[in-house]
């Protein structure tokens, strides 16, 4: 059987930005002119070492490469980056010879706001291009300066054209909300606050932080509570964290203008993130961690960017540094686990879940990795041992549960346990009825047993179309309509379900299949043996040999 696949999106490499163009410099009269050969070689190293992610080699490459050519603004751009992602002190001496990079001035209006000069950080600011999504930080960056230079009317003056505009209006309520909070305006912040709740879609973790926070420490404990308890039905993998962010509710989530520029840095990455500029949203969150390096949900999101750039050993390292006393550690422990695994350490990672379980005996989420862990690992009545004790921590089973009784079940169904697979499916069933993964993985087990057919088939097209790019859930939709004679509409099916999942062996061994079931006998080995170079399981790989080998009607057409 195959299982759900997610789709994975094509993303940049984090922060290279390097210029595809030859290291050269220029002669007197404009022509180029060709740098040293070791300049050459540091400078490729440079570019090697950035799209492997090691910036602290890319950085000391590309400095040596610019030293021997200090006038090539390629080596200058590069080494400016390379220096930015490491943490090196030159950064800001190479930015200041960057007059027309954007995140250049950033760097040097960061640097004035380390040495206290809010008014050159508000210069510097006001210089920013208000075009694109720059537009939408630059208000942001220039308020929080004011707030820096003691301008609380100024500072909420800059914010209220883009509050009272509709479509930001929640984004830059919340930051003329903290200003006006961190500013001592508690009646502005609390009609600012109120324009953020009503304006809010739903909750995130550092909207939760903030406005919890905020409602606590304005005497209302209740309130505070009440939005933290949101958090999890909407993120629950944040629902081991409630008793740290409960403890902590107290603390201001944005102490001074310093963390408020930080804040905002975050806020434009997470919307760079949203719309896939990863490369950018790196860098805006290494600004926001320069001034803030305490700032555990910029940390969070740069790990999670990096892991979506196939950067684990990165994203790890960006986690590793949070205290053990800090309001989110449970989540971090978790991905730092996560993350252990992917690097293949996964006793490690066991380990460490088991202590966190041990911590949290309320949690089910430590217990519920672990089986993730081992099912991955194909250890599935281990996995299955795991769930139950994931399970045997729920009190009373919430929507969002529907995940670890359908991870259990997959678990269950691999180690040939049906009964209890089938319970599991349902009881996931219950709790989220339109959930496309369960509805297509039990119609795909039923078909693929012969059983419940049409039922089957009316589950899996309930998935297709909360899906309808899925190649798995069309995939499975042709293979019921195959099990039930409908070799036609199955052949048409599982053709799209190929151009969905082109390198998928299985979808190609069923399209074969069907076309087999329909005459097209020639089409039928074609997409079998293409099915053999795609790496099938050795059980799949006998079974389109001996299909390849006699015809063997008899299996195809049973569904075999």
């Amino acid at each position: 059987m195959h299982n759900v696949r997610a789709a994975r999106r094509p993303v940049l490499l984090a922060l290279t930005l390097l210029s595809a163009c030859a290291a050269s410099v220029l002669s007197p009269d404009g022509s180029a002119k060709p740098v040293g050969g070791n300049a050459i070689g540091n400078f490729l190293a440079g570019r090697f070492a950035m799209s492997e992610g090691d910036s602290a080699t890319a950085a000391n490459d590309l400095l040596k490469a610019l030293a021997q050519s200090p006038t090539d603004p390629d080596l200058l751009q590069s080494a400016f980056m390379a220096c930015l992602d490491a943490g090196r002190p030159e950064t800001v001496k190479l930015a200041r010879q960057l007059p027309d990079n954007q995140v250049a001035q950033l760097v040097l209006a960061d640097a004035d706001i380390k040495a206290g000069q809010w008014q050159a950080a508000e210069q510097q600011f006001h210089g920013l291009p208000r075009q694109g999504m720059t537009q939408l930080l630059q208000p942001m960056l220039v308020a929080w300066a004011q707030l820096g230079e003691g301008q609380v009317d100024s500072a909420l003056s800059t914010l209220r054209p883009y509050v009272e505009n509709p479509r930001f209006r929640g984004l830059f309520a919340l930051h003329a909300a903290m200003i006006a909070d961190a500013g001592n305006r508690p009646d502005q912040a609390a009609r600012l606050y109120r324009i953020v709740e009503t304006d809010m879609a739903e909750p995130n973790l550092r909207m939760t932080q903030v406005l919890a926070s905020w409602q606590a420490r304005s005497g209302q404990a209740a309130e505070a509570e009440r939005i933290l308890a949101a958090l999890p039905t909407v993120a629950p993998d944040l629902s081991i964290a409630m008793p740290g962010m409960l403890a902590n509710v107290t603390r201001r989530p944005v102490p001074n203008a310093q963390a408020g520029v930080a804040e905002a840095y975050f806020t434009f990455a997470a919307l760079l993130r949203s719309q896939d500029a990863n490369d950018f949203a790196l860098v805006m969150l290494r600004l926001a961690l320069d001034l803030r390096p305490d700032f555990t949900p910029a940390r969070l999101l740069a790990a999670d960017v990096l892991l979506n750039e196939h950067q684990p050993t990165l994203a790890l390292r960006m986690l590793n540094d949070i205290p053990a006393s800090d309001p989110l550690i449970a989540v971090v422990q978790l991905k730092r686990a996560a993350l252990a695994d992917r690097l293949g350490r996964a006793d490690d990672a066991m380990q460490d879940l088991q202590r966190l379980a041990h911590d949290y005996p309320d949690s089910p989420l430590p217990d519920e990795q672990r089986g993730d862990i081992l099912r991955t690992k194909q250890r599935f009545a281990e996995a299955v041992t795991a769930y139950d004790k994931a399970i045997a921590r729920i009190s009373r089973p919430v929507p969002t549960d529907w995940v670890v009784f359908y991870d259990r079940g997959v678990a269950e169904e691999r180690s040939n346990q049906w009964p209890k697979a089938d319970a599991d499916f349902h009881r996931a069933l219950q709790l989220s009825p339109d959930q496309p993964f369960v509805l297509n993985y039990l119609g795909y087990s039923y078909a693929d047993k012969g059983r419940h057919l049409q039922e089957a088939r009316d589950m899996i097209q309930r998935a297709a179309e909360r899906r309808p790019n899925d190649g798995a859930i069309t995939d499975s939709l042709g293979w019921v309509m195959f099990r039930q004679g409908d070799a036609k509409d199955a052949v048409k099916t599982l053709e799209r379900a190929v151009e969905l999942e082109p390198e998928d062996p299985t979808i190609n061994g069923h399209l074969g299949d069907a076309y087999w079931a329909t005459g097209r006998k020639i089409e039928a080995q074609y997409q079998w043996r293409r099915a053999l170079t795609l790496n099938p399981t050795p059980d799949d790989a006998a079974k389109l040999e001996a299909k390849l080998a006699s015809g063997h009607t008899d299996a195809v057409l049973s569904g075999q």
